[in-house]
């Protein structure tokens, strides 16, 4: 099994296209609170600049962490590009940010020391609000449809969704252990990477902090298959 590194968390960005959007969840990134951090793009043979923009960023930016880009010669899909990298991360910790969203700086610092005060949890999600435009994001609304607690396994039991896959933190171990998602069912990549770890009887909860800011936008993925934000 591979050998992670203690307290090092692997932040996980799907890109595709991103090049509008990628730089303010980069900046979000940059001002995160936990000092250790490693941040994998994951390219998924984007077909406009994005490679271009995440390149001058880190020119102009300096960021406190590692970044490794890894440029995909043909397109995976979603979960495709997440699992490369999951693999190629090195934390004792794996979280999710999708490239149009940004994340509260106190998001990882408040998911790592809820797993290390948990130690009987292996994944943890977030609250969070949508916003349409960076300037504004602390105005966007608040979600209401995640569960908390015992209420998640029934939701999850029930056929129902209620954890944002783009606020999920676990740990690299388990990633070890169960894989990561589908590429079986195309929309619902992430209700069933939940769901595994659920019959995998691994324990995960939300916080109910706002730690992360979803964007809407025409061109985001849910929209794709769902017409909203509910799905991620």
């Amino acid at each position: 099994m591979k050998e992670r590194k203690e307290g090092l968390v692997s932040v996980v960005i799907p890109c595709y296209n991103a090049a509008q959007f990628i730089e303010d969840c980069l900046d979000g990134l940059k001002c995160q609170k936990h000092d250790k951090i490693e941040v994998i793009i994951v390219n998924d043979a984007s077909t406009d600049n994005t490679l271009d923009v995440v390149e001058k960023w880190l020119e102009n930016s300096n960021p406190h962490f590692q970044t490794i880009i890894c440029n995909l010669p043909v397109n995976t899909g979603f979960a495709g590009a997440l699992t490369v990298g999951y693999f190629m991360s090195s934390g004792e910790y794996i979280a999710v940010n999708d490239a149009d969203d940004i994340s509260h700086p106190l998001r990882l610092n408040k998911q790592v020391n809820f797993l290390l005060e948990n130690p009987d949890y292996d994944l943890i999600g977030a609250n969070y609000k949508v916003f349409y435009n960076a300037d504004s994001i602390e105005d966007g609304q608040k979600s209401n449809w995640l569960q908390y607690g015992d209420s998640i396994q029934e939701c999850y039991a029930a056929g129902g969704h209620c954890v944002c896959h783009g606020t999920i933190l676990f740990r690299g171990k388990v990633f070890d252990m169960i894989g990561g998602p589908t590429r079986r069912i195309n929309g619902a990549e992430d209700y069933e990477f939940i769901v595994k770890f659920l019959n995998a009887k691994l324990k995960i909860d939300n916080l109910t902090d706002v730690l992360y800011y979803y964007r809407n936008h025409d061109q985001q993925r849910s929209k794709t298959f769902y017409g909203g934000e509910k799905s991620d």
